[in-house]
């Protein structure tokens, strides 16, 4: 544990819904660590995102990115907004900017229905599925070093790119993933697999040659690969066969959606994009200014990417009370949607940020530690 027992926490509340469901999740922050006691947060709240660009001619201040570089965590919430992008079209997403910079080359996505949420899948054995993407994070067809280019009107390249240390470094974090998960659910068994395009592009060789490499380090875990088209079927066929699944960037992006989708919608995904020394902890949805200041955006991704925020938290700097604050966080939102009354509008509800909170909030005071 820090010496001081208080974590600094990069905030960025961005754009759209951001402000929304940002407040509130920092309250309910502050009540669980009070709850459980032994840590606090100290918040410093940064500005960044396409609202800011728009009026200051930057998406990420330098003192924005100070900041986050030396917190002992990033929570951020939604970033982006349609109507403004760069001059070359881009869309400003200054959380790849975070990303790039601070090195967080792994993308957890966990795959991980709420207890009470309408399922999406109709197997009863999908009700249960708990599972992890891992998301490339840096580099693939994301990869700052390699950028598209367009010839005119006749060519337009993209470029994948993958590098030996970046794929030990992730390997070798998926496979401590798994190891550490409860195997019970798969009867006894934890898994990696590598989901990839290895039978039509060569640097998708590489990238599996390299997987099985470090996959011998680890002798606790099985190691096996799966065509990217031929995974997406087995999310939606057979889930539960899941553990832990590691592909490309943009792979990823794709999938971890698909994901989302059979959890409920990305309102009900969280995630975290982790490096060496910094992660940042945010929902994977996006900034919704379709209905930002409704009060109808549903919360509950970025609660659980606040707890995921507590776990690492835990793991980073030995704290058992932010595991401990975490677990009561998880609970809470499982409490709060178990008896099936609490549906939000994306699955034709009326359940809105507002209702999702005060639930949380109240089944978390009841909870005990």
């Amino acid at each position: 544990m820090k010496s001081n027992n208080t974590f600094r926490i990069a905030l960025f509340p961005g754009d759209g819904i951001g402000e929304e469901i940002t407040e509130p999740t920092r309250m309910l922050l502050d009540d669980v660590a009070t709850r459980v006691g032994g840590f606090a947060f100290e918040w410093e709240s940064c500005e960044a995102g396409a609202a800011h660009y728009r009026d200051h001619g930057t998406a990420l201040p330098e003192q924005a990115m100070k900041t986050a570089q030396e917190a002992d965590a990033i929570l951020l919430a939604a970033m982006g907004l349609p109507s403004v992008r760069y001059p070359d079209g881009r869309e400003i997403a200054p959380q790849l900017d975070l990303r790039f910079e601070l090195g967080l080359y792994a993308g957890v996505r966990p795959v991980k229905p709420v207890p009470g949420v309408r399922p999406i899948l109709a197997d009863p054995r999908a009700h249960d599925i708990d599972y992890v993407i891992i998301r490339e994070s840096i580099e693939g067809l994301f990869a700052p070093q390699a950028p598209g280019t367009i010839d005119g009107d006749r060519e337009a390249r993209e470029t994948l790119v993958f590098t030996r240390d970046n794929c030990e470094k992730l390997f070798d974090f998926c496979f401590r993933l798994a190891g550490k998960r409860d195997a019970q659910a798969r009867g006894g068994q934890r898994k990696v697999t590598s989901v990839d395009k290895s039978n039509v592009f060569p640097a998708f060789g590489f990238w599996r040659d390299i997987f099985y490499e470090r996959a011998k380090e680890f002798t606790d875990v099985t190691a096996d690969h799966c065509y990217v088209d031929a995974f997406a079927m087995v999310m939606v066929q057979k889930p539960w066969t899941i553990d832990v699944a590691v592909t490309e960037n943009m792979f990823g992006d794709i999938l971890s959606d698909l994901g989302a989708a059979l959890m409920g919608g990305l309102g009900y995904a969280p995630s975290a994009d982790i490096g060496d020394d910094n992660a940042v902890f945010q929902p994977c949805h996006g900034s919704a200014p379709d209905i930002a200041g409704k009060g109808l955006a549903n919360p509950t991704a970025m609660i659980l990417s606040a707890a995921m925020m507590l776990e690492w938290l835990s793991v980073k700097h030995g704290s058992d009370e932010a595991g401990l604050a975490a677990s009561l966080m998880r609970r809470a939102v499982d409490d709060a949607f178990a008896g099936g009354e609490l549906v939000t509008c994306e699955l034709g509800g009326t359940a809105g940020t507002a209702a999702v909170f005060d639930a949380v909030r109240g089944t978390l005071a009841r909870a005990d530690a």
